[in-house]
């Protein structure tokens, strides 16, 4: 088969012919349709993001949508023929989705939504993924409360907002001027995130604060976030906490803090059930009509993916970057 290999951190992406793998027990063979493109794939291929653990050479990839070819012993729920989603590689020693074919434990999958092709199903594992375990899982998230997304018009920001909207809370978010028509069609407040927080938490909150707060931007970013959740209940959720921070703010409003890391699943075996679980979730969303991925409309072969990469660090993405491979 064909692969796109890192042979070394910073060095080119390039095509190879590879042995196609055969599934394990416990393990599906994928037949790859697209494969999604984060920022974190950019991160690995730099040699920036040793808490992915990637040694090359590898083939990287995080998120896929495509269709089950094979079953290895002890999968059930799945078959030959069924198309499935999921954020099931590119990191630790997991194959990546930037292949013609893929074997990945099957706890990692879900059936993909009929509501989207499989070129935009694969722009939502990870983000999905990510925004689900901050606001679901960490923070409860449910109807009547105020919550604040920053980075609104961003990938795992977007789709924050229509989770936390499915559920009934009201969403406002930040973000830079000339994407706040993204987060207003998104169903959110626009907030221009060069405003004061003082400003908006009064604006918005009556000062009180708001119930929970989601920041996906990090650094001076989740500062912010400290100063902006509620008085006494507020709970702050971070994707990306990895900084030195005071949380004395934070503390002086009696909040609560979260830190969410997708990759611990695929990274130590433990909790995969449970990413197959969100993503079944999603697919009820999507197929309901409540939530729809913002992905780019540039078209990239495998053999592109080196400028699928670029399209996504020079910053000139509308929405996810998506890889053809099938």
């Amino acid at each position: 088969m064909r692969a796109v290999v890192l042979e070394k951190f910073g060095g080119p992406l390039e095509i190879r012919e590879v042995a196609r793998p055969l599934p394990g027990t416990g393990q599906a063979l994928v037949r790859v349709a697209s494969s999604g493109v984060n920022p974190l794939d950019t991160k690995i291929s730099a040699g920036q993001a040793a808490h992915a653990r990637v040694q090359p050479p590898a083939i990287l990839g995080l998120d896929l949508a495509g269709v089950i070819e094979e079953i290895g012993e002890g999968v059930t729920g799945f078959a030959p023929g069924v198309a499935v989603y999921g954020l099931t590689g590119g990191v630790g020693d997991l194959q990546g989705s930037l292949a013609e074919y893929v074997t990945v434990d099957a706890r990692l999958l879900a059936p993909a939504p009929t509501r989207l092709d499989l070129r935009r199903a694969a722009a939502l594992p990870l983000v999905s993924i990510t925004a689900w375990e901050g606001l679901v899982d960490r923070a409860k998230v449910h109807a009547g409360q105020k919550v604040l997304v920053h980075g609104g018009a961003g990938g795992v920001g977007h789709i924050a907002i229509q989770i936390a909207r499915s559920r009934g809370a009201e969403v406002f978010a930040t973000d830079a001027p000339e994407r706040l028509t993204t987060v207003e069609e998104l169903g959110a407040a626009p907030i221009d995130f060069t405003r004061p927080v003082d400003d908006y938490v009064a604006e918005h909150t009556g000062g009180e604060g708001f119930d929970i707060v989601y920041d996906t931007v990090g650094g001076a970013v989740l500062d912010d976030s400290f100063s902006a959740a509620k008085i006494h209940t507020g709970h702050v959720v971070s994707s990306l906490g990895w900084g030195t921070h005071s949380i004395a703010p934070l503390s002086f409003r009696g909040g609560t803090y979260s830190g969410v890391f997708s990759l611990l699943p695929m990274l130590t075996g433990r909790g995969r059930d449970h990413h197959g679980e969100i993503l079944r979730e999603i697919t009820t969303l999507v197929d309901g009509g409540k939530l729809t991925p913002l992905v780019d409309p540039r078209r990239f072969t495998l053999a592109e993916a080196a400028a699928a990469h670029t399209a996504l660090t020079d910053r000139s993405a509308n929405g996810k970057i998506v890889v053809d491979v099938h």
